[in-house]
């Protein structure tokens, strides 16, 4: 900070940005922009998207240059040292399926972090509960036109929000969502749910109470708890079986039909975990109103497909023979067994491996390869035909990295298991790619991180 704890430091420009035009520096502070202090990141956006810009700005030395200018909407090219200049905001709520409480001890700090931060919706996607915001945040949003806000729904009885998030004010919080319907501020929303507490009636009443904010909610998924091993003390909560999960597909594909005749809009969208667990096929693509809850688990079992199959449309057998392996969780296993079928069915040279790999770190009932560690891929895999190399999907690493949950590396797996590992990424081209040539050493972890809230990727 700046003289009188003002200013918000800058780590570096871009080149060729107007930043370096005006020789702004690493070290300089931004004091003001247009008189006004900045309170975030969003006041920094708000304030630069205009015509031209007077800023204020504290060098190395201690001197304030003001400079006028003449920006015309564009980005100045600023990277700070914290990119939401201000401090995160943790999560206030104890939810009794909260993914960060069933986590064993001894792991990274980060690990344990829970943000419940508004600013990540908008900047990384993040699904918050509004618990953290007062109005005068509402009123900011609606006012710097930030969109789409994606809210952490859960259930829409007041009572029974505040008793799963553990926090009296829970109920009230929901009561935010009209301001935001009112200002038609584009909306998404989520529920995790719980056996015998936010299903069956209740999650009735919450795709109802949530449908009427058709069109600013935009969305709904709903997705099962994920649950670890380490839940002592922790709220009773249990898996949902096949029969259950079949009935939860049932009601909310009710409300599709109803919804779509009415609205326009399949709306509520079951994650693919629940088609998973029920053993049944995940529906066709135009159910899933353009894959607006794809990061959330829902539908990216079908556009992987989708993208396979297009992407095979045009290619031919190599002629090239290689053996390899894959490794995933057990729950999508099945599906990907499927795809890499059509694969070796175009390219019978490659003799291609599966390999599903049960979660003894979290225990046996998470099935996602999202949550797959280092240490079991090395102790499953060990002594098993792994070809020339092994592939793993990059919802196993730590965003921007090659670590996985325990820690582990990549280089640890590959030096474990004598093979190389190639990571990658999400779409089908890529995994066709992948399948019929190895990935680039620096190609391979451009993808979102893991996230810890109960909701985790299904691949």
């Amino acid at each position: 900070m700046g003289r009188e704890g003002r200013g918000h430091r800058i780590a570096a420009v871009e080149p060729g940005s107007i930043a370096e035009e005006l020789e702004l520096e690493s070290g300089d502070l931004v004091l003001t922009i247009n008189g006004q202090e900045l309170e975030d990141v969003f006041d920094y956006r708000y304030q630069v998207d205009s015509p031209s810009v007077l800023m204020v700005v504290q060098k190395a030395d201690g001197e304030e240059w003001e400079l006028d200018i003449e920006n015309d909407y564009q980005d100045l090219g600023i990277i700070f040292e914290n990119s939401l200049m201000s401090g995160y905001r943790s999560c206030s709520n104890k939810c009794i399926f909260c993914f960060i409480d069933q986590m064993p001890p001894g792991m990274r700090d980060t690990l344990y972090f829970k943000d419940d931060d508004s600013r990540l919706s908008f900047l990384q996607g993040n699904y918050i509960t509004l618990t953290n915001m007062q109005d005068k945040d509402i009123d900011r949003i609606i006012r710097f036109h930030l969109s789409p806000i994606n809210i952490s729904v859960h259930t829409t009885d007041p009572v029974l929000r505040c008793k799963m998030l553990n926090n009296r004010f829970a109920g009230r919080a929901l009561k935010m969502m009209d301001k935001l319907y009112q200002a038609g501020t584009p909306m998404n929303g989520q529920i995790v749910l719980c056996k015998g507490v936010n299903d069956g009636e209740q999650l009735e009443r919450s795709i109802a109470d949530l449908a009427g904010y058709i069109p600013a909610m935009e969305s709904l998924s709903v997705v099962p708890v994920g649950l670890t091993k380490f839940r002592e003390g922790l709220y009773p909560l249990e898996p949902f079986t096949r029969a259950e999960a079949e009935r939860v597909i049932r009601q909310i594909e009710s409300w599709q039909k109803k919804l779509y005749q009415e609205q326009g809009t399949h709306f509520v969208h079951a994650s693919d975990e629940f088609y998973l667990l029920a053993g049944q096929e995940m529906p066709e693509e135009d159910r899933y109103d353009g894959y607006v809850q794809l990061e959330n688990g829902v539908g990216m079992l079908r556009l992987l497909e989708e993208e396979v199959r297009e992407d095979l449309k045009g290619r031919r057998d190599d002629g090239q023979t290689e053996e390899l392996s894959v490794a995933t969780g057990y729950l999508p296993a099945g599906h990907l067994e499927r795809l890499i079928r059509l694969v070796t069915e175009r390219f019978p040279g490659r003799k291609i491996h599966l390999y599903p790999v049960a979660n003894h770190f979290f225990g046996e009932q998470i099935t996602v390869a999202g949550l797959l560690t280092g240490q079991d891929i090395i102790g499953q895999l060990k002594g098993k035909e792994l070809g020339t190399r092994l592939l793993l999907p990059a919802c196993m690493f730590r965003s921007g990295e090659e670590v996985f949950l325990d820690d582990l590396t990549r280089t640890d797996v590959e030096n474990a298991l004598q093979v190389p590992v190639d990571i990658v990424k999400s779409s089908g081209h890529d995994l066709v790619e992948a399948l019929l040539a190895p990935v680039p050493r620096d190609g391979g972890t451009e993808h979102g991180p893991y996230e810890l809230d109960g909701s985790e990727a299904a691949l």
